[in-house]
């Protein structure tokens, strides 16, 4: 990396310690007219979001017009941007993952044929999540291949196309409100476990696959 993206990389890291501005103003109410030594902070807390002061700059941002967060305290929201600022800044969310501007609007017109030319992992995950797992399965056709420790070979047979394999994995890593997140990873039709599919997205043969942790 450049001389700029190091820099860049830097004032991002910087930035990531902040005074939380209008989001301290819960614990900052319990000590409304107990002295002046919070008074600056709820000065702030009341006409800004999150700011940084330094020694010689101060950074402060804009309070949001729009926040809407799912009951794990995720960005989320299904019509529209889960946060937006007066300046016309948004950013649109599905269950804590950020997505673009028109990918929710797709959700309602969903097909299997357009969930499976979906390259993007993240995004295919929560099309299937969207559309629903087990119909997805069903109109498609999917066929069980097998299972093993790392989780479930699935095929699609296509008239006039190679056939569609995917492995469905679930993280190791629970998500804050308890659940796991299931993901369906595209492999080569020639996949014959699921390991093996797992291990090409890896770059490396089944019996090189052998992870110490998975997260």
């Amino acid at each position: 990396a450049g001389p700029e993206a190091a820099g860049l990389a830097e004032t991002r890291q910087l930035l990531l310690d902040a005074v939380l501005g209008q989001h301290d103003a819960a614990w900052l109410a319990a000590f409304d007219g107990r002295g002046d030594r919070l008074a600056g902070l709820a000065e702030v807390a009341e006409h800004a979001g999150w700011w940084w002061p330094y020694e010689n700059v101060t950074v402060v941002c804009e309070r949001p017009v729009e926040l809407h967060r799912d009951e794990a305290g995720r960005l989320d929201r299904g019509d529209g941007p889960a946060l937006a600022y007066p300046d016309g800044f948004a950013l649109y969310a599905w269950r804590g993952m950020p997505v673009p501007a028109g990918f929710l609007a797709e959700l309602t017109s969903l097909d299997p044929a357009r969930i499976r030319a979906e390259e993007n992992a993240e995004l295919r995950r929560v099309m299937l999540e969207h559309y629903g797992y087990d119909r997805y399965l069903t109109e498609s056709g999917a066929q069980p291949m097998g299972k093993d420790e790392t989780g479930i070979l699935w095929r699609i047979a296509l008239d006039g196309d190679e056939d569609v394999v995917m492995v469905e994995v679930v993280n190791s890593t629970p998500e804050p409100d308890g659940t796991s997140r299931t993901y369906w990873l595209r492999v080569p039709p020639g996949t014959r476990t699921a390991k093996e599919g797992v291990a090409w997205t890896f770059g490396l043969d089944a019996e090189s696959y052998e992870p110490m942790r998975q997260t």
